[in-house]
């Protein structure tokens, strides 16, 4: 287990220097550096002998900050992303072992998420901040064993020049002159903003996690050199080379290659993602910082020498969470896509659950989050990263209640869409089934409301939702035009059906916090009958799961048989999109073709979850169909190789397969359901999972016709084995 102390995070949140930062003043360059990131420049002298030595500081970009030359802090990407003009993190970093007599503190700013263009999207519609200045606020206080307090806030005293990063965005990458050398310092000025809206650091630091060396280095057959480091990541590239002043370095990221094994990045659309760097004389090492990329394959399309494999290293860099799930099986393509799952929610939760993490978007996209969280929760302890997310979610929120399609808001799209929008209301119960922090549903809970209030005043019936735009059951295959992605179910029922869903959610929290909800209770009956009387007849997989899985079918055995003969007819295949993959296989396996749930698990034609696995994929894909079958790219516009959504089975996997789930009276695990459905194709399976109470297991194995069954609970359980029933307290049983 990581430790989380100033050893491994030398920042602290509550110091006495974080409460004097909006003292200071916020500064920028007097001169206009365009592209160029700034490198800010303070010095000063220390006499006597420190006590605490803390800097706390911010920038308007992302920034580095670094004393002596020497990086302060293991944070990339700093501040992170938050809906800026409400919430604006900073950072308090433990300074006094790196403090010298003379003393020179710089910090490098870059566009980050608060000033880099956003390609691919209607500028005019944007909240983006890009044509602001680069600016820095921050303080150091240093006090001496003596008691003496000194304080050197951001003032007119600091200086700045032009840094040798002479661009550096979100999208494109950077390019990097390292013969460009920081020399000629100017003059600072004032901006005149909103300090109110600082506040300590509250989300999970990013850093950098793992380095992987390239698994292959090749020439393709257009003749380019390419490294293949084995895994899709997010991340950036470290290399070294040995060159002369002018030569150049030019690197390239691609997540596939195409059929004929020739790099294939059009999905990226006009990201350029790139690396540019122009050397110095000797052996130089580089890596970014103030960027990230998204990919497998590196393209060389300039080195100065020949390319050692040895000289490049891919560095993983994502939010700090806890690891908290594992899992394993007797199907090596099924460990395989597990791993991908894992990867797909690594290299999207970079401080906001992001939908990909190489293309020009990159954004907190609410669906995507929601119909997730409950596997992420299984994967990683998320609580910390989800809880600063929700709380910009509902700054973000207008004052109508409806809720953008991507947390920060950058789009400001007036569609709304059901099963988006409803992350306000699905992510907190999620956070608090698994974790049992109440807080987190009093930190939403008027956002909550909102979302739900909202709803009722834009549907064109009381209690369904009925018209609107609506993503419906995004990316689903039951329509014959490819370019629809919207899929064929009807819109206007899922919308219905997470009007239910999100009121249903409402009430429970109110129980929880011991609010009167008897109004949304009225709401959630009334809901439910008219689902129940407006929609009795289905004709999409996913209308048949949802009318199953809220209950409101007049005919539950005629609509189960009808799904299961519908993915029968379908050669044993699923047609679902965003919002029916989640539930099918719960829907089968509690209604008695857990069998089945298994068979679309394990089916490896298209499409299914392990297409892309025998396709060669690392992550999740975006698309059932991102790959052809002869290993074509899908030549659609909206292709991401490294999406989560579709990640959303591992829910089932722990929570059916391997039966370890939270009983929602007692959220947290502090009782636990353990109910495992084993099956003999996949031979046996062991899970564990690290809760707040301490660690359950459950493991089950075939011997012979026989299925043996070990379970460790670190809390009271309830076990079913074969649909009998046992009430244990916390210990290891053998079944």
């Amino acid at each position: 287990m990581l430790r989380k102390d100033k050893e491994i995070y030398p920042f602290l949140t509550l110091i006495r220097g974080a409460k004097m930062i909006k003292n200071a003043n916020w500064i920028k360059p007097v001169i206009n550096m365009k592209n160029i990131a700034p490198l800010f420049k303070r010095e000063f002298d220390v006499k006597k002998e420190v006590k605490k030595a803390t800097l706390t500081i911010t920038a308007m970009g992302v920034y580095d900050a670094f004393l002596n030359g020497e990086k302060i802090g293991n944070y990339i990407m700093a501040p992170g992303w938050t809906v800026y003009e409400k919430r604006h993190q900073y950072q308090s970093y433990d300074i006094k072992d790196m403090i010298r007599e003379q003393n020179c503190l710089t910090v490098l700013v870059a566009a980050g998420w608060y000033r880099s263009k956003m390609p691919g999207w209607d500028v005019k519609k944007l909240r983006t901040n890009y044509l602001l200045p680069p600016a820095i606020i921050g303080e150091i206080e240093i006090e001496y064993a003596d008691g003496e307090i000194e304080t050197i806030i951001t003032d007119l005293e600091w200086k700045v020049s032009e840094s040798p990063l002479l661009y550096c965005t979100i999208y494109d990458g950077e390019i990097y002159d390292a013969n460009h050398t920081a020399n000629k310092f100017g003059d600072v000025e004032f901006i005149e903003t909103d300090k109110s809206v600082l506040i300590p650091q509250e989300g999970e630091i990013i850093r950098e996690q793992e380095r992987i060396k390239p698994a292959s280095f090749f020439v393709t057959p257009n003749g380019e050199k390419v490294l293949d480091f084995g895994q899709n990541i997010t991340g950036y590239v470290e290399f070294t080379v040995n060159a002369k002043i002018g030569d150049k370095v030019l690197l390239t990221c691609a997540e596939i290659l195409d059929k004929d094994g020739n790099v294939y990045n059009i999905n990226y659309r006009s990201a350029k993602s790139q690396i540019e760097y122009y050397c110095i004389t000797g052996v130089q090492t580089h890596k970014p910082s103030l960027t990230f990329y998204g990919f497998r394959y590196i393209h060389i399309d300039e080195f100065p020498n020949e390319v050692n494999p040895d000289d490049f290293t891919a560095i993983v860099v994502h939010s700090d969470m806890k690891r908290t799930g594992k899992i394993s099986c007797g199907k090596p393509i099924l460990n395989r896509f597990f791993k991908n799952a894992r990867w797909g929610q690594k290299d999207n939760y970079l401080d906001v659950p992001t939908d990909c993490p190489q293309r020009d978007e990159r954004l907190g996209w609410t669906g995507d989050a929601q119909v997730f969280i409950k596997a992420a929760a299984y994967q990683y302890d998320i609580e910390k990263f989800f809880e600063k997310w929700l709380k910009d979610l509902a700054a973000d929120q207008a004052e109508s209640g409806k809720v953008g399609m991507v947390i920060p808001d950058v789009i400001f799209d007036d569609f709304i869409s059901a099963a988006w929008g409803d992350a306000a209301c699905v992510c907190p119960w999620e956070l608090y089934k698994a974790y049992g922090n109440p807080q987190i549903l009093e930190n939403q809970f008027e956002s909550m409301k909102k979302w739900v209030d909202y709803i009722g005043t834009v549907t064109k019936d009381e209690y369904l939702w009925i018209g609107g735009f609506h993503c419906g059951d995004w990316l689903a295959l039951d329509v014959e035009d490819k370019r629809n992605c919207f899929g064929g179910s009807d819109r206007d029922l899922i919308a219905s059906v997470y009007y239910f869903y999100s009121t249903q959610i409402l009430v429970k929290a109110g129980y929880v916090l011991e609010r009167d909800v008897s109004k949304y209770e009225e709401l959630e009956q009334r809901i439910h009958e008219k689902l129940k009387k407006m929609y009795a007849t289905y004709k999409t997989q996913t209308e048949h799961i949802l009318a199953l899985h809220f209950d409101f079918t007049p005919d539950r055995e005629k609509t189960i048989a009808d799904l299961v003969k519908m993915i029968q007819d379908n050669g044993d295949c699923l047609t679902t999109g965003f919002v029916g993959t989640p539930l099918i296989l719960h829907v089968l396996s509690d209604n008695g073709y857990a069998d089945l749930a298994y068979t679309l698990l394990l089916q490896e034609r298209f499409p299914s979850w392990l297409f892309s696995v025998k396709m060669g994929a690392t992550t999740i894909w975006e698309r059932w169909d991102c790959l052809e079958e002869d290993g074509s790219p899908n030549k659609q516009g909206m292709v991401s190789y490294n999406h989560y959504a579709y990640g959303s089975v591992m829910d089932w996997v722990y929570g059916v397969a391997a039966g370890i789930k939270p009983i929602e009276e007692f959220a947290g695990y502090k009782k636990i359901s353990i109910a495992p459905v084993p099956d003999k194709r996949i031979g046996w399976i062991d899970a564990e999972l690290e809760t707040r109470c301490g660690k359950v297991r459950s493991m089950w194995w075939y011997d012979g016709d026989s299925v043996r069954y070990e379970i460790e609970t670190p809390a009271p359980a309830v076990i079913t084995i074969n649909d009998k029933i046992y009430e244990v307290e916390k210990g290891t049983y053998m079944f």
